[in-house]
């Protein structure tokens, strides 16, 4: 893979992977490393994809599964916030907006609901990047709706 070859691709998905893995996450700097993750791994073994949209749900599907990986492991369950062990306080979304009530969602929902409302993907697409069934990621959206409803209710938001 040439180099400009690379430097497109970090240009043209990087913000994605970050905001993708962020929402499975809620770490700037886990997100930051599961991008390096994808890159490297793009990077290790060159892919030869038969379109853009190839390219894109691959690196997605690669985001989705690496952020997948991280939340199973050990280290990430046994770990402690940097913010946490220090006593800072690390900023938050305002109490009562939509941000803070999707960031309360399970991970699998708030991947979906991201994907679907801000990335613009049908069930089926998201169903393909994330190696699920389409009426399973039509499932997830919908209780994902539903948590989100009840969180907004609890609110006196919605």
């Amino acid at each position: 893979m040439s180099r400009q070859e690379a430097e497109r691709l970090v240009e043209t998905y990087s913000d994605l992977v970050l905001r993708l893995s962020y929402t499975y996450l809620k770490s700037r700097e886990d997100a930051k490393d599961i991008c390096q993750t994808v890159f490297l791994k793009l990077l290790e073994k060159p892919r030869a994809f038969d379109s853009p949209e190839h390219e894109k749900a691959w690196i997605i599907r690669t985001a989705a599964n690496a952020c997948k990986d991280m939340l199973k492991s050990h280290w990430h369950r046994t770990r402690a916030d940097l913010q946490e062990a220090d006593g800072m306080a690390c900023p938050q979304a305002e109490e009562g907006s939509l941000l803070a009530a999707v960031e309360l969602l399970p991970p699998k929902y708030r991947a979906v609901i991201y994907l679907y409302y801000y990335e613009g993907y049908t069930a089926k697409e998201i169903a393909q990047m994330l190696g699920e069934h389409p009426a399973t990621v039509s499932t997830q959206l919908s209780r994902g709706r539903s948590r989100l409803r009840t969180l907004l209710e609890q609110e006196g938001l919605a």
